[in-house]
């Protein structure tokens, strides 16, 4: 039997007494301990006073902020516009700033230099590109610690990126690399804390969060600029060789490897795609006013937008029917959209090379709204230019006659040579000049984007081909622009050796009408009427989506050569610089102008690392292992990330067709930068074989530290422009031939 309870038991038994003992910890202080790492601390703080200092100034627009600042003001207004320059994430994050600080878009961005009038917020639109080059200094600490390097090389990496001119300049305007740089570092960041993690907690509160940020990072950093998918790339590439050794793992079940790779691929895969389509939700949501780019769009999407092309094309038949009076457009829309058109005018007789034409009446592609772009859908079978009560709609397969609606002349192509496309066949309106050449105008209608081949005609929505009945040629918009005899309108010809399909082969019907008049007077009269009201066409997010997406990739962008544009080869030793502001009245002046002292060891340290690496490769080749398997694997890893992340940001650049600047180096500088203090404490700690190598090294580091912070300072006037200098200050500072000082002639 148990012993019966003491009285002392029975009394701590009660609820009272038991209750006491649970707040018994109110007798004592609450405890809270934290860590406080003061080298990031100061580290940050120095950061955001380099970035900050004088953030404002100076109140006029420097270089590119013309071009960034039209977009601001876009988002303000909420006007639809497309920038092919890379996604929308960078311009709302700048946006943002502007929305904070009450800016309500109303500026003319078009002067370098211009001063900005009291209602644009200066400060607050050039806050969120300085914090995230103020972030990046503790950034570069974190990484390199996480890495499994010294305080000290964490430490000189962090003020390597503090004192990098360049980085600072870019960050302190209202310009995209800096913040590009911050999401580059941060998903490296974040995947070296979620692998750091992996080794002790997999699957913990801390694993997830640092996994999930990864994919959130990359996909910011695809979102402000399509360069931003090589950091991507990269961060993907080690998370599968680290997935490869997870799969290897016999000390983990099937059930659990799988969880791992689910995981992996559900925050890197999935969770970018969905974030990058939340961007252009966001983007699209904003933007619901027609602006001046709608041109560029299709017609669906163009009427989805409130203004412009959906005011007139509001109230519109759904169906297309015989007899109905159409605008053609294009799909191409290069070089420009435009849409098909006739005159009266007729083809030469003999062309500038003595070929002859048809001397028929003149078919192009017009890229402005008018009165010649209207045509008739006919019956062939049929006189009548009218609409029936009901209407017939037209369907995919139908034949049918185009007739042109101010001058009555049917569409027509035959197998005469077109203008300027001597391989196609020439597309006209039939004149009946010579007996001997009978009218060919008979189109088959195909429905490129049918569901079935019953499908209608539809206004807008329907991408259409006309194949010619006789010849199977289909009407195409060459693009070639007609010399003066054709008003420098675009050429139309009838495209016999097609195969597959182009966008400069389908048309869609913009605006349309039910014709009503069989007389020709009424019905011109009836073609300068503006067009019915009161419907919208709606697309769904995806297709406009899809839509803008690829716009953007394939927009051709201005590809002019620029003052201060430069080659990749340029960079890396610094061969170049942009002067991105000079001040009205004095010689203060902006620069994007790097530390030299920097870029030169910079690439100096990714070279060194390559030998090393491929030394120390060969001789574990022949199994000496110079390094512990903990610091080889180290070395490898850093290799990885830091020249990884500078070969991937910087050799792509050789390959691409656009106007290039020193700007477009800063990303793979960055991560150049980081792999440099991670070389010398290396060559410290493994090379240098006594106390006295190693001290002498120390010191040659110091002097060369010294040296860059004292070069640093020398280009502090031309990184801040808050100083005016003298002609020969000026000339002082032009170390090589080939950088573009502004010296005024007074």
């Amino acid at each position: 039997r148990p012993p019966h309870p003491t009285p002392l038991e029975e009394a701590s038994s009660s609820p009272g007494l038991l209750f006491c003992k649970m707040l018994g910890f109110l007798q004592h202080p609450v405890m809270v301990t934290a860590e406080v790492n003061l080298n990031m601390v100061a580290l940050t703080a120095m950061g955001l006073l380099s970035r900050l200092w004088q953030l404002a100034y100076p109140r006029a627009v420097v270089f590119d902020e013309v071009y960034y600042g039209q977009y601001i003001s876009f988002y303000m207004k909420r006007i639809f516009f497309l920038d092919g320059s890379g996604p929308p994430f960078g311009h709302m994050l700048l946006a943002l700033g502007g929305y904070l600080g009450g800016f309500d878009g109303n500026f003319l961005w078009n002067r370098i230099g211009a001063e900005y009038s009291s209602n644009v917020p200066v400060w607050s639109l050039r806050l969120l590109p300085a914090l995230s080059g103020a972030l990046s200094v503790p950034m570069a600490y974190e990484i390199v610690r996480e890495l499994g390097f010294s305080h000290c090389a964490a430490t000189g990496a962090a003020l390597l990126v503090l004192i990098e001119n360049a980085l600072i300049t870019q960050s302190r305007l209202m310009l995209l690399e800096s913040v590009l740089i911050f999401f580059n570092l941060l998903a490296v960041l974040s995947y070296l804390k979620f692998s750091n993690s992996q080794k002790h907690r997999p699957f913990s509160p801390r694993w997830w969060f640092w996994l999930v940020l990864t994919g959130v990072a990359c996909s910011c950093a695809v979102g402000i600029k399509y360069v931003g998918v090589f950091t991507y790339l990269l961060v993907l590439g080690v998370a599968a060789v680290h997935a490869w050794h997870v799969i290897g793992d016999q000390t983990l079940s099937n059930v659990r490897v799988l969880c791992h790779l689910l995981a992996r691929a559900a925050a890197l895969v999935v969770l970018p795609i969905l974030v990058y389509l939340l961007f252009f939700y966001i983007h699209l949501l904003l933007l619901y006013r027609s602006g001046p780019h709608d041109q560029i769009m299709s017609s669906a999407f163009q009427a989805s937008l409130e203004g412009g092309l959906a005011r007139v094309t509001q109230g519109q038949p759904l169906e297309v029917a015989f007899g109905s009076q159409v605008t053609l457009k294009n799909v191409f829309g290069q070089p420009v959209p435009c849409w098909l058109h006739s005159h009266q005018s007729t083809y030469p007789m003999i062309y500038e090379n003595g070929r002859g034409s048809s001397h028929q009446q003149q078919v192009t592609c017009y890229p402005f709204k008018d009165v010649n772009n209207w045509w008739i859908v006919k019956d062939p079978g049929r006189h009548q230019l009218v609409v029936n009560n009901p209407p017939r709609p037209v369907r995919h397969g139908d034949v049918v006659q185009l007739v042109h609606g101010m001058t009555t002349r049917l569409l027509n192509t035959h197998d005469v040579a077109a203008p300027l496309s001597p391989h196609a066949q020439e597309v006209s309106c039939y004149v009946d000049y010579n007996i001997s050449m009978p009218p060919q105008n008979l189109w088959r209608l195909d429905i490129v984007n049918r569901e079935s081949d019953t499908d209608v005609w539809k206004t807008i929505l329907s991408e259409v081909r006309f194949v010619h009945v006789n010849t199977s040629a289909i009407l195409k918009l060459s693009g070639v622009p007609l010399p003066d005899w054709g008003f420098r309108q675009l050429e139309v010809v009838g495209e016999k050796l097609f195969r597959g399909y182009h966008e400069s082969t389908v048309w869609n019907v913009e605006e349309h009408r039910y014709g009503r008049s069989q007389e020709q007077k009424e019905r011109e009269l009836e073609l300068h009427s503006p067009t019915q009201v009161d419907i919208s066409r709606n697309l769904s997010f995806m297709a406009r989506f899809s839509e803008l997406q690829w716009r953007m990739l394939t927009v051709r962008s201005d590809d002019s050569e620029h003052k201060y544009s430069s080659t990749p080869l340029d960079w890396v030793m610094l061969d170049t610089n942009i002067a991105y502001w000079l001040h009205p009245r004095t010689s203060a002046q902006i620069h994007l102008l790097g530390n030299v002292v920097i870029w030169a060891s910079a690439s100096l340290a990714t070279l060194a690392y390559a030998l090393l690496f491929v030394w120390y490769l060969l001789r574990r080749r022949r199994r000496v292992c110079d390094l512990p398997e903990d610091c080889w694997l180290r070395w490898v890893l850093a290799g990885a990330l830091c020249a990884g992340g500078w070969a991937v940001n910087y050799l792509p650049f050789f390959l691409m067709e656009k106007t290039l600047f020193l700007y477009h180096y800063l990303p793979a500088l960055t991560f150049q930068i980081l792999l440099l203090p991670v070389v010398l404490e290396h060559v410290s700690d493994h090379l240098c074989r006594s106390q006295l190598q190693r001290s002498l090294f120390t010191a040659l580091v110091v002097a060369w530290f010294t040296s860059a912070c004292h070069v640093s300072n020398m280009l502090r006037p031309l990184t801040y422009g808050d100083r005016p200098l003298s002609p020969n200050e000026l000339k002082a500072l032009r170390w090589k031939d080939s950088w573009d000082i502004l010296i005024r002639r007074y």
